[in-house]
């Protein structure tokens, strides 16, 4: 039993929280709120009649980023070949991150659950996260 699923979009990662110095509270940013809230929706569209997994969990994530237009002939040949990987931000951390915090009390009841974890970043035809979380 497990879910799968594809955020297709722009990908964000968790940004840190940010004080305000009028009332010196912690809060998170909006690109945080926004992403976590979209990462929700695709989730729950997929899964309208979710149940939360409880036993241990293995989650794979991979980024897919648009070949930059200004790539060249020889680098793009590099990249349909799987030889160039995306370095450029989000940071793996920070993407894992942000759709781990989304899919808590959702998809599993606490993150702690989670004992495997598979992250790529690679190029491809439009900007996505796909994810899938399996129980083993």
């Amino acid at each position: 039993m497990g879910f799968e699923f594809e955020v297709i979009g722009d990908i964000k990662g968790k940004a840190r929280p940010r004080v305000n110095t009028y009332t010196c509270k912690a809060y998170t940013p909006t690109n945080t709120k926004d992403y976590e809230l979209l990462v929700k929706q695709y989730f729950k569209i997929k899964y309208p009649r979710f149940v939360p997994l409880e036993n241990r969990l293995a989650v794979k994530i991979i980024a897919t980023f648009k070949v930059p237009k200004t790539t060249t002939k020889k680098d793009r040949e590099q990249i349909e070949k799987g030889l160039i990987s995306p370095t450029k931000k989000p940071d793996i951390d920070n993407i894992v991150k942000i759709i781990l915090d989304a899919l808590n009390q959702m998809a599993f009841k606490d993150d702690t659950q989670i004992t495997k974890l598979e992250v790529e970043k690679v190029y491809g035809e439009e900007e996505k996260v796909y994810v899938a979380i399996e129980e083993y």
